[in-house]
């Protein structure tokens, strides 16, 4: 069965204007017998409008009518590339090829060298390795660590530059709070400087008050 546009919305337009059977419906929208049955009966969709599936290119006359005329024969609807495009884009599971398995250890040695801002956890969701590879190339434990060569990951084209920019700025920027976290938490802020009072010294006034005499100028006694 292909997937189609608007199923209950088909499914409406041909149980107002065929004879097609509910089970004919329900496996050519990919719905129940029985929710056919109930938009029949307008319990479901009953706000729904119609959509021709001859009109949007999803189905051909020829197959209508063969199925009007026969109720044990399935309509096959015709892939049109409308649908296609509507259809949620689902990303590619990550798979790489065995002949760039090998530069993946290269790659994890760039990391470690390079960004280890980015975590162990992200670096495996990337390259598709294992958080105990990435540990025993980051150790030189790995079997085949005298082999082993810091590589941008671009290069080996493990990986776009795009992306690779993309999470390198997501684990910067997540490095940058954690540490501004940490920081916040273990400074004070400067207390508050008072005036220093000058030392009451009654004899240093006294003498910077005296007026000066004669014998203090001269040095001649009375």
């Amino acid at each position: 069965m292909t997937d189609i546009l608007m199923p209950k919305a088909t499914a409406v337009w041909l149980v107002d204007n065929t004879s097609l059977t509910f089970e004919q419906i329900a496996s050519f929208c990919g719905l129940h017998p029985l929710e056919v049955r109930g938009i029949a009966d307008g319990d479901v969709a009953r706000d729904i409008r119609g959509a021709d599936p001859l009109v949007n290119g999803q189905l051909t006359r020829e197959e209508l009518d063969k199925a009007q005329n026969d109720e044990t024969y399935h309509m096959h609807a015709v892939v049109s590339r409308h649908a296609e495009l509507m259809k949620a884009a689902k990303p590619a599971p990550k798979y790489t090829p065995v002949s760039r398995r090998q530069d993946r250890p290269d790659a994890i040695s760039w990391f470690v060298r390079n960004h280890p801002e980015v975590t162990d956890a992200q670096i495996s969701k990337l390259l598709g390795t294992t958080k105990s590879t990435i540990e025993s190339v980051r150790n030189r434990t790995h079997w085949n660590s005298a082999n082993i060569k810091p590589v941008d990951p671009v290069t080996l084209g493990l990986v776009g530059q795009i992306t690779l920019d993309e999470l390198v700025r997501k684990a910067a920027d997540k490095k940058a709070k954690d540490d501004a976290k940490k920081g916040g938490a273990t400074l004070q802020p400067a207390a508050p400087t008072e005036p220093v009072e000058e030392e009451f010294v009654p004899e240093a006034r006294e003498r910077r008050g005296a007026e000066p005499t004669a014998a203090s100028v001269f040095g001649t006694k009375d």
